[in-house]
């Protein structure tokens, strides 16, 4: 869904709603970061508190990148936040489709911080797993990130990622900013930019019998969403233009919708 949405978390990993998380906002409007949208802000946490959420999103998308087909994908995460700014976290999607098949899961540990009235920061660390589709498999990721967050109105965050995958063992970089801005009647106005490295496998064939040769590709591109997004209570409604550049087409990847839509339920 598309996108973090970890911090937002609304303390990071969204302050319930708050703000546009690091997460998902910052993480390219993945929605499947619903996760973030469960975890209460952990800075101000004085016992433990479980929270969760259930999603419904048109695609997921990951940095700007399709993870699935534009088909409709359930998503549902838990956290546990604690005193001092801890919390864990955990979420899973699947194409509503194909229910006995993860598309996505992921699990985090973070801390939170808050550095004056206004400004607060968490530090995260969050494993990336795409199990049901083989072509997914390049996004399965170790990553670490720092996130800053004024007034739930502008997150920052940057992200080392540490690849999962058999050929790409080098560290890439990734920084992303949000926008949100409320408006009447529980509207809000939501926006985007990010920028990261990544790495790619694909094979080329030489003639009959010749085999076939694998290469691995780096792209530095770019990515962000724009939208508007409705937030009542528990209920959330979010729609977003997103868009890419400098991403080199991949053969066999699903192409990325032009609008995503989410609708999300916390508990």
């Amino acid at each position: 869904m598309t996108s973090p949405r970890m911090p937002s978390a609304g303390s990071l990993r969204r302050r319930r709603h708050a703000g546009d998380r690091i997460g998902a906002s910052s993480r390219s409007r993945r929605l499947a970061l619903c996760f973030a949208a469960c975890l209460p802000l952990a800075a101000h946490a004085q016992s433990s508190n479980v929270s969760g959420t259930v999603a419904l999103s048109s695609q997921l998308v990951d940095r700007g990148q399709a993870v699935t087909p534009q088909t409709p994908v359930l998503q549902g995460a838990l956290a546990w936040s604690f005193a001092k700014g801890w919390s864990l976290g955990a979420s899973a999607s699947v194409e509503a489709r194909k229910p006995d098949r993860l598309a996505e899961a992921l699990a985090q540990i973070a801390r939170s911080w808050s550095l004056s009235p206004d400004w607060q920061m968490q530090a995260n660390l969050v494993y990336y797993d795409y199990p049901g589709n083989p072509h997914a498999r390049g996004f399965d990721r170790t990553e670490a990130g720092l996130g800053w967050i004024y007034r739930d109105v502008l997150t920052l965050g940057v992200s080392a990622i540490y690849p999962a995958g058999k050929t790409d063992h080098h560290l890439h970089g990734a920084a992303d900013i949000g926008f949100h801005w409320p408006l009447p009647r529980h509207f809000a106005l939501s926006a985007g930019l990010g920028v990261t490295q990544t790495a790619y496998s694909y094979y080329a064939y030489y003639g009959h019998g010749h085999g076939r040769y694998e290469y691995e590709s780096h792209d530095t591109y770019s990515y962000g969403h724009a939208g508007l997004l409705w937030n009542n209570g528990p209920w959330r409604v979010e729609v977003d233009r997103v868009a890419t550049s400098g991403l080199a087409h991949r053969h066999g990847y699903p192409d990325t919708a032009p609008w995503i839509a989410t609708i999300s339920w916390s508990f």
